[in-house]
């Protein structure tokens, strides 16, 4: 017996060791950390419970027979965080530099079939050269069997993804269909085709960061939703993400201790809209105003400002936010601001989190990139979202809300549950300016008139009180107490049954 447990005791060091010293030594010379590292960080203290720790390839081509490595390259396994339940599997570029085999995918595979029957997250650390070359197809097929378990998985579990290293080709593909993709700035990278194919294909010259790091990914394609200093800020703030959601799409959202009153009042609203219509001032104040203890976790924050998602606490219950940002653009809605916020709202409506919509949109932004770029399509999307969400929606028109805009974001008309305005706030089919040279058309080259027919417009629809009176808004609020209003708005509908007709799943413009 004793000798049994000395061999078990000695192939669990030798599985530990991933690549071996000399390679564990070259990841850590690169500010990275190792698979099991990563592991440690991310999970509660001893919580680690491994999967398939002796798992080797099956591979004879090559020579490949000659050089076997218990785990092939991925660790999995589950434990907790913050004693709650997740999966996690963490690639080991030690082995292989971290390439997925056959029996690589397969225990990918098993922990996300657990994570899905079990109802817990799962989270991927990436660190993977992509395809084992000499496997061939069965490395496609594996790359195939963990993409079709995503698409399983989502909106059941929340997935989240971390690139912590380099991911490349197929393996791009699996983050993109996870719910969350967060990287590591300097170190880790994303593209389907990398930097040399790219000058032989299309004779152009681009490094790996600019083609698909951190910041590429962050700032313009919006692929990432957010990128940190290194290895451990990234997973602490796995952490604090997790700590937000519910565990899958039956759970509730987590409810945690708060030390901040829900009846707060808060006088400095009062003053947060400038006199000038045209003055910004920044959402993001209002925000944090609201939160219990000030504390907001944004979603794609480098990424479409002139929206911001993200989540906060109310009355210690997780909250999504979609607010317009008039810092930027003066808040107008256009095809990336869309996108973002209603991949964000479907997220929420699948996961039960119920919706906070603060509104100062002045439109859609116009010009001939938005209209062929598709503005319409994607304009739509976050219309969309809007109106299939059954979750508790909570809206609050801060200022101006024109047009079609008014309507996408998240208005009675889209069932709305609790719909409020500022005093301040602005509700009309456009702003006074342009609503006066088009009923007015004739008298264009008159400047007084134009101007007073332009102060009657103002005073007639530059108010909430008109959308008030036909009950399209339930209440015009002081500001000072938003925190209780909307607080208490969401305690009114912690028992909201909402169900939308029967389909198999809806068509939304893609």
């Amino acid at each position: 017996m004793k000798d049994v447990l000395q061999e078990l005791k000695k192939r669990r060091e030798n599985a530990r060791l991933g690549g071996g010293i000399d390679r564990i030594e070259a990841q850590h010379s690169k500010g990275k950390l190792t698979a099991r590292e990563r592991i440690e960080i991310l999970m509660d203290q001893d919580s680690f419970e491994e999967f398939d720790m002796f798992v080797t390839h099956r591979c004879n081509d090559f020579d490949m027979e000659q050089s076997k490595t218990a785990g092939d390259g991925v660790v999995t396994g589950w434990g907790t965080i913050n004693g709650r339940m997740v999966y996690v599997f963490s690639q080991d570029f030690t082995v292989f530099g971290g390439s997925l085999s056959e029996t690589h995918a397969q225990k990918i595979c098993k922990i996300m079939d657990m994570a899905i029957q079990n109802g817990a997250p799962v989270i991927g650390l990436n660190d993977s050269g992509g395809a084992r070359i000499q496997e061939g197809v069965a490395s496609l097929a594996g790359y195939a069997e963990v993409f079709q378990r995503n698409v399983m998985a989502s909106g059941v579990i929340p997935q989240i993804s971390v690139i912590m290293g380099p991911c490349a080709g197929g393996a791009v593909y699996s983050p993109a269909m996870t719910d969350f993709i967060f990287m590591v700035k300097d170190s880790s990278y994303m593209f389907v085709t990398g930097p040399d194919v790219v000058k032989t294909v299309t004779n152009e010259v681009v490094t790996a960061e600019e083609l698909g790091g951190a910041s590429t990914h962050t700032k313009r394609s919006s692929v990432a939703d957010a990128a940190f200093e290194n290895d451990i800020e990234a997973l602490l703030e796995v952490r604090r993400l997790v700590d937000l959601l519910p565990l899958n799409n039956r759970g509730k959202v987590p409810v945690r201790p708060f030390f901040d009153d829900p009846n707060r009042i808060e006088s400095s609203l009062d003053t947060l809209i400038p006199d000038n219509p045209n003055t910004p001032y920044d959402m993001q104040e209002l925000i944090e105003k609201l939160a219990d203890e000030g504390d907001f976790y944004e979603i794609q924050g480098e990424f479409a400002k002139n929206i911001i998602t993200g989540f906060v606490r109310l009355e210690g219950q997780t909250v999504g936010v979609v607010a317009n940002q008039p810092m930027v653009l003066a808040g107008c809605l256009d095809i990336d601001s869309s996108r973002k916020a209603a991949r964000f709202v479907r997220f929420c409506d699948a996961f039960e989190i119920p919706i906070l919509t603060l509104v100062d949109v002045p439109g859609f932004l116009p010009g001939t990139s938005q209209e062929y770029g598709g503005v319409i399509k994607h304009g739509a999307k976050l219309l969309f979202a809007y109106g299939e969400a059954t979750v508790p929606k909570v809206t609050v028109i801060t200022r101006k809300a024109y047009g079609g805009a008014y309507d996408v974001m998240s208005s009675k008309h889209l069932r709305g549950d609790f719909n409020y305005a500022w005093p301040t706030a602005e509700i009309a089919v456009m702003g006074a300016k342009g609503a006066t040279e088009i009923i007015h058309r004739a008298d264009l080259g008159d400047k007084e008139k134009i101007s007073k027919h332009a102060q009657e417009y103002e005073d007639r629809f530059a108010n909430p009180f008109i959308a008030a009176e036909r009950g399209f808004i339930d209440e015009v609020i002081q500001p000072r107490s938003t925190r209780k209003r909307v607080s208490r708005a969401f305690a009114a509908l912690r028992n909201k049954k909402l169900k939308n007709p029967w389909k198999k799943h809806d068509n939304i413009p893609l």
